[in-house]
């Protein structure tokens, strides 16, 4: 959450605790009789000021490779992740 809080910073979308939400669930399988992280889902929740969800899903196509986490794991875990984005009211 906190790379892509500061993508969305760097284009005026704050990411305030009512408006920015992540939801994330994973699965474990048996790979050769060990268990093993095979998938992460995250699922994010944001509302943006009008005019910013462009912005955001373009802040969405880019955050994960900046994202320490996800670069640790890219590879072993297979990451997916979506967005519900919405504007607030002006």
């Amino acid at each position: 959450m906190g790379t892509l809080a500061t993508v969305l910073a760097g284009r005026k979308i704050p990411t305030f605790s009512d408006r920015y939400r992540a939801d994330a669930e994973g699965d474990i399988e048996d790979i050769d009789g060990v268990l093993k992280i095979t998938r992460i889902r995250v699922a994010y929740t944001l509302s943006v000021p009008p005019g910013k969800a462009d912005d955001a899903r373009e802040a969405l196509k880019t955050y994960i490779t900046q994202c320490p986490a996800a670069m640790s794991v890219r590879g072993c875990i297979e990451i997916i992740d979506s967005a519900q984005i919405s504007e607030f009211p002006a």
